[in-house]
């Protein structure tokens, strides 16, 4: 089955360009785009483990080493269509126009941290696994039914396809050609489980077959991979194609979330190896050297430029006072429920007697 989905490349390790048709494509301008994103994204990444790791942020979630999945899949959206990002795919969202200090509240715990800019369809991170999928589908199906030319990008890793959630949501949209792309984030471990541990498949591009659809695996380490395929089926999706499956096989290198410790169930050199190896930001400069568009002068720019952003969004985020613990209990439905009143009261006697 790995035969009948091989993984798709378009610049390999080395820097070299292995599909010639995409080569015209591939311009200067474009290619420095995608490397400030992904200098963007990874910074802020760092930044924001070494805020938490300061206490200055609550519990968040890494993703370096996904980021060419995350900036190049969200650079293909046109500037009308939904994303339904996981809790891991801050890098997606910064890149289609989320505020640095909107995910910086987020991960304080405020409630803006949800609110998304004015004009973009971004929905909150999704903390339940595969929850998004099935909301996706619908969501294209509105757009759709409206007669837009919206369509709609959805997130999701290699765990979330062991939920109800993951086939329903393939399934609604196979079965309404809604125009929605679902995007696997193979990063190859689901927590602390790998992925053989969680199906027997060799592929997840291969479950695309159950729902007559097409799926696809790319390589999710290869920014202009990830750009082209995503864009090539956000378009066929939008001329009534309906949905695709992506799997886009990657690493993360770090800890699912700060408060894991990967050293347990994992071989961290096979991390170290991969920094040098197939580092999706180490690719884009061998192109850009291979090309003679490398200018080091303007990469430190950029480095400077992407940290003072973050500095500044890391100022604005704690010019905003400590979050509201009563907003988890007094924003779930417009009038609590008797549960929700009880968790409430049971969690204000805690903090009072805490507090005593």
């Amino acid at each position: 089955m790995e035969l009948n989905f091989p993984i798709v490349q378009v610049l390999n390790e080395d820097g070299t360009v292995v599909q010639p048709e995409y080569r015209e494509r591939m311009t200067k301008p474009l290619t420095m785009t995608m490397y400030r994103h992904l200098i963007r994204t990874r910074t802020f990444d760092r930044k924001c483990v070494s805020l938490q790791r300061q206490g200055r942020i609550g519990t968040y979630v890494p993703y370096e080493g996904q980021e060419a999945c995350q900036v190049g899949s969200a650079l293909a959206l046109n500037d009308g269509d939904w994303m339904f990002p996981t809790y891991r795919d801050h890098g997606a969202m910064m890149t289609f126009g989320r505020p640095l200090t909107t995910t910086l509240l987020y991960w304080k715990g405020r409630t803006e941290g949800c609110v998304p800019p004015e004009g973009k369809k971004i929905v909150p991170p999704s903390v339940p696994i595969a929850t998004q999928l099935p909301q996706a589908a619908g969501a294209a199906c509105a757009e759709k039914w409206k007669g837009t030319n919206n369509a709609v990008l959805v997130y999701f890793g290699d765990g979330a396809t062991s939920e109800g959630d993951f086939h329903e949501g393939l399934n609604f949209a196979s079965v309404f050609d809604a125009p929605v792309v679902f995007f696997n984030q193979n990063n190859q471990y689901a927590i602390s489980v790998p992925i053989t541990r969680q199906m027997k498949t060799k592929t997840i591009a291969q479950k695309a077959l159950a729902y007559d659809i097409p799926g696809i695996r790319i390589d999710g380490n290869d920014v202009f991979a990830v750009y082209f395929k995503t864009r090539e089926a956000l378009e066929r999706t939008r001329s009534g194609g309906g949905p695709t499956l992506i799997e886009a096989v990657t690493w993360r290198y770090g800890a699912h979330t700060t408060s894991d410790d990967p050293s347990r169930y994992r071989d961290q050199e096979e991390s170290k190896k991969r920094r040098e190896t197939t580092d999706p930001i180490k690719r884009v400069e061998r192109l850009m050297q291979r090309e003679g568009w490398w200018d080091e002068e303007w990469a430190n720019q950029v480095q400077a430029e992407v940290d003072a952003e973050i500095e500044q969004a890391v100022a604005e985020m704690e010019r905003y006072p400590k979050a509201d613990a009563s907003d988890m209990f007094d924003f779930v439905f417009a009038q609590p429920t008797w549960t929700i009143a009880e968790q409430k009261e049971a969690y204000l006697q805690w903090k009072r007697g805490m507090a005593r």
